[in-house]
Formats: C-alpha cells, structure tokens, sequence
C-alpha cells in the first residue's frame, strides 16, 4: 500500500474510531480536512486489485484473511440475515471449526454492522477480512441467481408497502377521516342522491352525488386525504386496501340519520389516485304502485293485462338508470301472491320482497343469469325474473323457459322497446320461438318532475317554435301550455324534485309477429306498433309537459322524435 493510501486509511479508521484514538475536531482540522470516502471508494481510487486490496487491509489491521475457496466451503449463516442487508453491508457471516461466530468483512471499520450482526446471532462474531469481490460472489452462490439486487428493490418495496398500508389503515380508521365520510353519507341521504363520486385529482378531492339522475357538486372534505377517504370506503365495503392496481367492488350495510341503507363500491384506479363510486340502496323504501310508476291511462291497462298472462315473456328496455329494477319491482309486487312462486336472479339485489325467493349473481364461484336459469326450471316456479340479458345463453334459456308455461320478466339494453326484437335475433334466438314467446317490450325512460311549489306555467308563442323546431315536431304549437322550472328552498334551487317515467309498450299482435324473422326491421316494426295504437315515449313525454309533471327540456333530454 502506498504512503498517500496508507494514509487516507488511517485517517478513515480514525474517523470510524477503529484505532481506538481519540480524534477530535481540531485535530481533523490540523489535518487538512475531513476524510469523506468509504472503504469501497479507497479501494476503487487505488491501484490495487480487490485480493491484494484486502491483503493490505488484514496487515494494517492485524486482522485474519479469508480467501474465497474458504468462503464458498465455509458453513454459512447467511439464512438468518435479511438478502438486502448482507448485499448492501457486504459481509458473508458464517461458523468457524469450533463453532464459533466468523463474519468476513470488507470494512473492518464499520462496526455498526458487526454489532448488528451480534444481536441477530446472539453472541460475538470474530471479524475476517475478505475482498468485496469474493465475498459478493459468495454471497450470489449462496442466495442463489433469483436473489439479485432487483429481488433486494423488490423487498425494500414490499416492506415499505406494507407499513404504508398499515398507515393508510391506522389513517383511514381516524376521527376526521371517519367523521368526513359519514358527513358525506348524511348529505347525500338529505339531498336523496342515489350515488356519491369520488374522484381525486391532482389538486386535491372533488365529490359529485346524482340527484334525481343528474350530478350535482358537493363540497369536498377538508382534512380527510384522498387516499384515507378512499381507504375507509374500501374498509367498510370489505375490499383489499393494498389493492390499488385493479378495479373493485363491494358491499356494506349502514345506518345513515336514522336510516338503514346498503352500500354498492366500486372503486377503480385513475392517474391520480383511486376514485370510488357509491350506490345508496335505503333498505326502507317501499315498492311503488303501478299507479305510481307514470304510466298513462291506456298503458296502464295493457300491463295489468300482460301480468295476468300465465306465461310469456316481458322484457324491459332502456339504458342504465332509466328506473327498469324499479318497475320490475313493482310488476314482481303485483304478482306476489301466496298461489305464485317467484324466483329472481338479480345482480345486485336492490329491492327485498318479500314472499319471493331472490339470488343474488356471484360470477367468481360460477353463479350467473345462465347458471341460475338452469337451475330455476327445476324449481316449480311460477314466475321467474332475469335481472338482465347479457349473452346468447342466458336469452335461449329465458325464451325456453317462457316456453315450457313460466312468466319471465328481464331487461334488454336497447335504445326503443322494438329494438329489443332484432337485439334477441342477433343473440341467437330462432325467430320462431320469439313469436311464439314474447308478449311484450315495454321501453321506458326517467324525467324529472318540476317542483309543485315554484313550477311556473308558460304559454308557447311563434317565437319559441321558431327558435326550438323540435317543438312542432312533438306535437305542440303555438298556445299550447307547457311549465318551467323555477326554483324555491324545497327543490334546493333546481326546479325540480323526484322523477317519474314514461313509457311504451310494444304488444306483439299479429302484424308484428309476421314481421318478427332473419330480416326483421325495428323501423318497419315501430311503423307497425304506432299504426296499431302504440303510444311512444316521446308522446308519453309530452303529454306529461301538458299535464304540468314535466318540462320540455327534460322531455327532449331523455326522449327522441321519431
């Protein structure tokens, strides 16, 4: 070792008090300077080669030399010891012949990680020297290939992950956090929301609920983390707060300003965070009445008529939200008698009847529309309702079971009530089972009712047809009544306060089941159903606007001319 080298390491070993010596301030400072190098860095300054490196170190320090055949035939203890920490200390701890604790060092100076060393073995370890290379590739022959320094990242990454995790549960369980969350919970059930949007972004936490079907901002909470909201959501709903990669969803049951309400979460990751959607499901809120669905005069008496049918199948279309669960509900409630058995499939269950025997899809054990309607035939039902139609399966199952004397009542996602009959043919059904099954399609959309108290009415001029062609194209011209929205304390401002539906009801007569084949036509089949008296949904719509329910706005937000 040269004079410079040797002298560098002298003043490192002073500096790590390996000698023993006491080295104060001014000392280093008649030195020169502080020395600022590892050992490692020493080395790599020197031109010595790593053996003869440690060669030189064992000679200065009086200490033992270990070679590398040595290492690799030694007893290693390297299994009681962390991979992270004996890589990045670099030692090699092992047993000597006589039983006693070795560790071969490249450092000899660091006597922290010898007496960390002590406490894992529980006794004193007698220090070797050894070069940085050889114990490096004892160390790989030992760990074995897998156990590189990206296995080491992996584990610092695990351990920090799960004590962030343990925060975020210790943060997520807190006062403010739990306080925030049930103050968003008593707003939503206040303002009736049926959802609440969390959403984070990078400024901050933005909250939105859905009242009476549209969103309306809400003021975010001020010392709840977005990720502590998130994660206290996910607790209550029982899913995996580690989990931040994949989309989730779950269930819980609350009690809200004295209400009982079931939770549906659903949680899904965005670039900034996680953002979780809550569906509110009051457990009190009783089944409404056919009457009290929105259904004209006309329509009404078609339905009460199609429920008394003993078999058939009545399908529901709409898009999401459009109120299809509700009045499937309401129908199911009219059929519950004590002579009837009803079986549902339904995903989730939002309403409890009672009297019925509903089920609940659990796709991950294999339970789904098609795997429940298997099993439903064999159950002597009366009436069977499929929460929806999503695939080829499930559809020929439904029309079979209409076919062999079931009632069966679903939903279809189709735009008007006649698109449903293609839709079905594209699925797979023969067209003639449909005609021989299916009774009717009802579509069906959700407007909202104009406040009673502030609704102001207004008489349409020239101007107004003018300047919305649409109005003429709805059937209503100049004189024609129509009410606005206006706004009071009762409806918050809006103008408007619950919703009600409008609706057709697509019978099929005759005519339509002659059309009903490969080619079929959902515009010559609309054709058919108006010629035969069918009332469509933007007619239901408008004569609602007359009545004074609804506005004209919210009949040409839902609705189409067609």
């Amino acid at each position: 070792m040269n004079a410079d080298l040797t002298s560098e390491f002298a003043r490192y070993l002073q500096t790590k008090s390996f000698l023993g010596e006491d080295t104060d301030d001014r000392d280093e400072a008649a030195s020169g300077r502080k020395t600022k190098m590892t050992l490692r860095q020493l080395w790599d300054a020197s031109d010595l080669p790593a053996h003869q490196f440690a060669d030189e170190i064992a000679a200065f320090c009086c200490l033992p030399r270990i070679t590398l055949p040595q290492l690799i035939a030694a007893k290693a203890l390297t299994g009681r010891f962390s991979r992270r920490f004996l890589r990045e200390m670099t030692i090699f701890p092992h047993e000597g012949a006589n039983g006693q604790f070795r560790l071969a060092v490249g450092d000899p100076a660091d006597m922290a990680t010898r007496k960390a060393a002590e406490l894992v073995l529980g006794g004193p370890v007698e220090i070797e020297i050894a070069s940085f290379e050889d114990i490096a590739t004892a160390l790989g022959e030992r760990l074995g290939p897998d156990h590189d320094k990206k296995s080491a990242e992996a584990e610092e990454t695990t351990a920090g992950a799960a004590e962030d995790v343990e925060s975020l549960r210790d943060l997520a369980s807190g006062a403010p956090v739990v306080r925030a969350f049930n103050d968003l919970l008593e707003q939503a059930v206040e303002l009736r929301a049926s959802d609440i949007h969390i959403e984070p972004s990078r400024n901050g936490l933005s909250v939105r609920m859905r009242v009476d079907g549209l969103l309306r901002a809400a003021p975010a909470p001020r010392h709840a983390p977005p990720s502590a909201l998130v994660s206290r959501i996910k607790i209550l709903a029982g899913l995996n707060i580690a989990e931040r990669r994949l989309p989730q969803d779950g269930a819980a049951r609350l009690r809200v300003a004295n209400t009982d309400i079931d939770i549906r979460v659903a949680t899904m990751p965005v670039q900034h965070g996680e953002s979780a959607v809550i569906r509110l499901l009051p457990r009190d809120r009783g089944l409404l009445d056919i009457g009290k669905l929105g259904f004209g005069r006309v329509d009404e008496k078609k339905l009460r008529k199609l429920l008394d049918l003993p078999h058939g199948m009545i399908i529901l279309t709409g898009p999401t939200g459009s109120g299809k669960t509700t009045t499937l509900a309401t129908m199911l409630s009219a059929l519950n008698t004590p002579t009837r058995k009803i079986l549902t499939i339904e995903d989730p269950i939002e309403y409890e009847i009672s009297g019925t025997n509903q089920s609940q899809v659990k796709a991950s054990i294999g339970l789904t529309f098609a795997t429940a309607m298997r099993a439903f035939v064999r159950q002597d039902p009366d009436v069977i309702m499929v929460g929806e139609i999503r695939d080829a399966e499930t559809a020929n199952i439904a029309i079979h079971a209409a076919l062999t004397g079931h009632l069966v009542l679903t939903t279809l996602h189709t735009e008007t009530s006649t698109a449903a009959v293609p839709r079905l043919l594209d699925l797979g059904v023969e067209g003639f089972l449909l005609k021989s099954t299916l009774r009717a399609v009802i579509g069906q959309r959700l407007v909202r009712i104009l406040c009673d108290r502030c609704k102001s009415e207004r008489r349409l001029t020239c101007d107004d047809l003018a300047a919305e062609p649409q109005f003429e194209a709805c059937g209503l011209g100049a004189g024609d009544v129509v009410w606005e929205p206006k706004g009071c304390e009762r409806c918050g401002g809006f103008g408007y306060r619950g919703r009600i539906g409008v609706f057709e009801i697509l019978e099929m007569t005759g005519e339509m089941r002659e059309l009903v084949g490969p080619t079929t036509d959902s515009n010559a089949l609309d054709a058919a159903a108006r010629r035969a008296g069918m009332t469509t949904m933007m007619e239901d719509a408008i004569a609602k606007c007359r009545a004074g329910s609804t506005s004209t706005a919210e009949a040409l937000r839902v609705t189409t001319v067609r």
